[in-house]
C-alpha cells in the first residue's frame, strides 16, 4: 500500500494546486536545484549521524516499508500449526526427535512445510535457539520468559536505531527547506534591478524550497519512518506468539494448550478462531 499512498499524496497536493490555478512550470523549473539542496543536505546529515551499518539498514527498511504488509492471519495460522506439530513430536518421541529439526532448520520437513515461517530468519533462530537451550539446561518458565524478552529486544534493536535515523531525517527536512528558501531569497536580492517580473519569479522559486521541505517531511519521509516502526512492532508480535508457546511448553502444558496460549496473544483481526485451529490440529494428528 506504500506506493498507493505516495500516488495519493502527490495527486492530492499537486492536483489541488493545479485546480486552484497554480502552474507546474514554476515548480518544475525550481525543483531540481531546491531538491539538490534539501535532499543533499539531508543525506549528508544522515551520513554524519549514523554508522554505515545503520545507513544501509535504514535504506533497506525504508524500501521494504513500501511493500511490507506484516504477518497476516494465514501466516499466524501456519505458525500455530508448525508449533503444534513440533511440540507434538517432542511430547511423543522425546527431545532427540526434534533435534534434527532445530539443528538444521533449513532441512527440516516440518519447517519447510510452512513457508511464511522458514523465510522469517529471525523467527527461525528465535525458536530453534530457544529449544536448544531448554533441551540442554534446566530452565524455569520464568527464566525462559526473561530470556525471550531480552532476545526480542535485541533482535530489533538495530532496526529501531535505523528507524530513529529515518525519523531524524524527516524532522530535519523542513528546516533544510527553509535553508533552500533563504538561499533563493539571497539570489533574489541580487535581481532587484531586473524588474518586478524577474523578482516575482525568483521569490516563487525560493518558496518552492519551503514547500518541498514540508511536503517531503510530512508527506513522504515521516510516514515512511512511521511505517517502518509499525512493521517492527508487527514482527515483534509474531515473535511474541512463539514466546507464549515456548513458555507454556516449559511449564509442561500439552501441545494443544501451548498453541492456545500462543493463539490468544494474536491481535483479533489476524487471530485464527478456535474452531479453525481445532480442525488444523486434528488434521496434523491424522497425518502423524
Amino acid at each position: 500500500m506504500g506506493f498507493v499512498g505516495i500516488i495519493v499524496v502527490f495527486g492530492m497536493v499537486f492536483g489541488g494546486y493545479m485546480i486552484h490555478g497554480g502552474k507546474m512550470g514554476i515548480i518544475f523549473h525550481s525543483a531540481p536545484t531546491e531538491l539538490m539542496i534539501i535532499l543533499g543536505a539531508a543525506l549528508g546529515g544522515y551520513i554524519i549521524a549514523n554508522p554505515m551499518k545503520t545507513i544501509k539498514m535504514g535504506i533497506k527498511l525504508g524500501l521494504k516499508a513500501m511493500t511490507a504488509k506484516g504477518p497476516q492471519k494465514k501466516d499466524y495460522t501456519e505458525l500455530l500449526q508448525m508449533l503444534f506439530q513440533l511440540f507434538q513430536l517432542f511430547r511423543k518421541d522425546g527431545p532427540q526427535a526434534v533435534e534434527k529439526h532445530i539443528e538444521n532448520p533449513e532441512k527440516s520437513e516440518i519447517f519447510s512445510a510452512y513457508p511464511s515461517f522458514i523465510h522469517n530468519h529471525h523467527a527461525v533462530h528465535f525458536l530453534c535457539d530457544t529449544m536448544k537451550i531448554t533441551l540442554s539446561a534446566d530452565l524455569s518458565p520464568y527464566d525462559v520468559d526473561d530470556l525471550l524478552d531480552g532476545d526480542i529486544k535485541a533482535i530489533h534493536g538495530e532496526e529501531h536505531v535505523a528507524q530513529h535515523a529515518i525519523q531524524a531525517v524527516s524532522d530535519g527536512i523542513p528546516g533544510l527547506g527553509i535553508v533552500a528558501a533563504v538561499l533563493g531569497i539571497v539570489i533574489t536580492m541580487g535581481k532587484l534591478s531586473e524588474g518586478t517580473e524577474a523578482i516575482g519569479a525568483s521569490v516563487a522559486g525560493a518558496l518552492v524550497g519551503t514547500m518541498l521541505g514540508v511536503f517531503l517531511a510530512y508527506g513522504l519521509v515521516g510516514p515512511t519512518a512511521t511505517k517502518v516502526l509499525n512493521d517492527l512492532e508487527l514482527e515483534g508480535r509474531y515473535l511474541s506468539v512463539i514466546k507464549a508457546a515456548m513458555v507454556a511448553l516449559q511449564r509442561g502444558a500439552p501441545p494443544l494448550v501451548c498453541v492456545e496460549y500462543a493463539r490468544r496473544t494474536i491481535q483479533p483481526e489476524e487471530r485464527p478462531t478456535f474452531e479453525e485451529m481445532d480442525k488444523a490440529t486434528k488434521e496434523i494428528k491424522k497425518a502423524a
